[in-house]
C-alpha cells in the first residue's frame, strides 16, 4: 500500500512549536487573514473554449498498475477541478469506478497547479501530474505512474431498435418538445434544458445521452445541474457529480430516494448515458395506488439502480396517477445538453 510521508516531518514539527510557543501567539493576534479569492462562475457548453483553460488537461480520470509483495494490483484516480489551479485528488484501489473499484477511495490528497504541472500533497500521498501521467510517491520514494484515461459509456451512440419513438436525434426533433430548443456548438447541435416531450409514456426501455458542463468554480447544486424526469414525475439527476461519493441528489441519484450504487459520473463535457427501463405504478378503480412504480437503471453501461421503488413522485414532479407522461429535462441554469434520445414502450 501507499505509506504517509509525514512521520518524520511531524517530530521535527513539535521541536519547532516547543521552541517558539511564546512568540507565535503573539504572532497570530498580530497576523491578517487574506479574504480567500472569490471564484468567479464559469459555465462552458463549449468543447474548445474549455481546453483553454490549463486545469482542464489536468483534471480527469487516471488509471495504472501499482507494485505489492502479493502482486501487481490495478489503481485508478480522479483528479477534480476546484478552480484557480487547485484540485481534490481521490486514488481507488483495484481501478475506476465502475471498472474494478468499488468506489470507496483509498486514498485522498489535493493539488495546485503551477503552470502546466500540478504538485499532489497529501498524509499518505504525493506526487505530480503533468503531460497525461500522474507520478503517485509512497514513503520508500517507489514511483507509480497513471496516464489519464478518457472512457466512454458502452452504450454511446445506441441506435434506436426498430418500432422506438425517437424524441431527439438530429436538427429538427427538437419539434418533438414542447420548449423546444437547439444549442449549436463546434461539434454538433443538441437539445438544450428547460423541455417536455409531447409524447406521453406508460412502461417504456429509453436511452438518454447528455453531456455537462465545464464549471470548475462552482459546487454541489450548482455544478451543471439538470435532472431527467420520466412521466414528469421521478427526477433521475444530472450534475456534475464526477469523483463525489454518489448521493441521492447527486448525478445517478433518483432525487430524495434512492442513491445510485457506484458513482458512474465521468467527468465534464464527456457524453454520458442513461439507459431506464420503467414500470409506471399501478391504481385501482378508486384511483388508490396499489403497486409502487420501479425502475433499473444504467449510468454509462453500469447498473446503479437495480428495480428500485417509487413511494411517491419527486420534488418537482407531478402527483403520481394512472395516466402516462411525458419526458422532461430540466433546466437549472446551466448549459447541459442531451443527444440520441429515444424510448421503446412495453405494452
Amino acid at each position: 500500500m501507499i505509506r504517509p510521508l509525514l512521520a518524520g516531518l511531524l517530530a521535527a514539527g513539535l521541536v519547532l512549536v516547543a521552541g517558539f510557543a511564546g512568540s507565535t501567539a503573539q504572532d497570530k493576534k498580530e497576523e491578517k487573514k487574506e479574504p480567500p479569492k472569490k471564484k468567479e462562475r464559469i459555465a462552458i457548453a463549449e468543447p474548445k473554449d474549455a481546453v483553454k483553460d490549463p486545469d482542464f488537461a489536468i483534471q480527469g480520470e487516471y488509471e495504472g498498475t501499482i507494485k505489492l509483495n502479493s502482486g501487481d494490483k490495478r489503481v485508478g484516480a480522479h483528479v477534480i477541478a476546484k478552480g484557480l489551479g487547485e484540485f481534490d485528488v481521490k486514488v481507488y484501489m483495484g481501478g475506476l469506478p465502475g471498472a474494478g473499484s468499488d468506489g470507496k477511495t483509498s486514498l485522498k490528497a489535493t493539488a495546485k497547479r503551477d503552470g502546466e504541472t500540478a504538485a499532489v500533497t497529501g498524509k499518505d500521498l504525493s506526487g505530480s501530474i503533468a503531460g497525461g501521467k500522474f507520478t503517485l510517491k509512497d514513503g520508500t520514494k517507489i514511483e507509480t505512474t497513471l496516464t489519464r484515461v478518457e472512457r466512454k459509456s458502452k452504450t454511446i451512440g445506441e441506435k434506436p431498435p426498430e418500432g422506438a419513438v425517437v424524441l431527439f436525434g438530429k436538427e429538427g426533433d427538437e419539434k418533438n418538445w414542447t420548449g423546444g430548443k437547439i444549442k449549436e456548438l463546434s461539434d454538433g447541435k443538441y437539445l438544450d434544458v428547460g423541455v417536455k416531450s409531447k409524447a406521453k409514456f406508460g412502461a417504456f426501455k429509453a436511452h438518454v445521452e447528455f453531456r455537462l458542463p465545464w464549471m470548475p468554480n462552482s459546487a454541489g447544486q450548482g455544478r451543471g445541474n439538470s435532472g431527467v424526469y420520466f412521466q414528469d414525475r421521478y427526477e433521475c439527476q444530472v450534475l456534475d457529480s464526477f469523483g463525489l461519493n454518489g448521493e441521492n441528489n447527486e448525478c445517478g441519484g433518483i432525487y430524495t430516494q434512492h442513491k445510485p450504487s457506484v458513482n458512474m459520473c465521468l467527468p465534464p463535457l464527456v457524453w454520458q448515458t442513461y439507459d431506464i427501463e420503467f414500470t409506471p405504478a399501478a391504481f385501482g378503480a378508486d384511483g388508490k395506488k396499489t403497486k409502487n412504480g420501479r425502475a433499473t437503471v444504467y449510468h454509462n453501461g453500469v447498473k446503479i439502480h437495480d428495480n428500485i421503488e417509487f413511494p411517491k413522485e419527486c420534488p418537482g414532479g407531478q402527483p403520481e396517477n394512472a395516466m402516462p407522461g411525458p419526458f422532461q429535462f430540466q433546466n437549472h441554469g446551466d448549459p447541459v445538453v442531451f443527444r440520441n434520445v429515444w424510448v421503446v414502450e412495453v405494452k
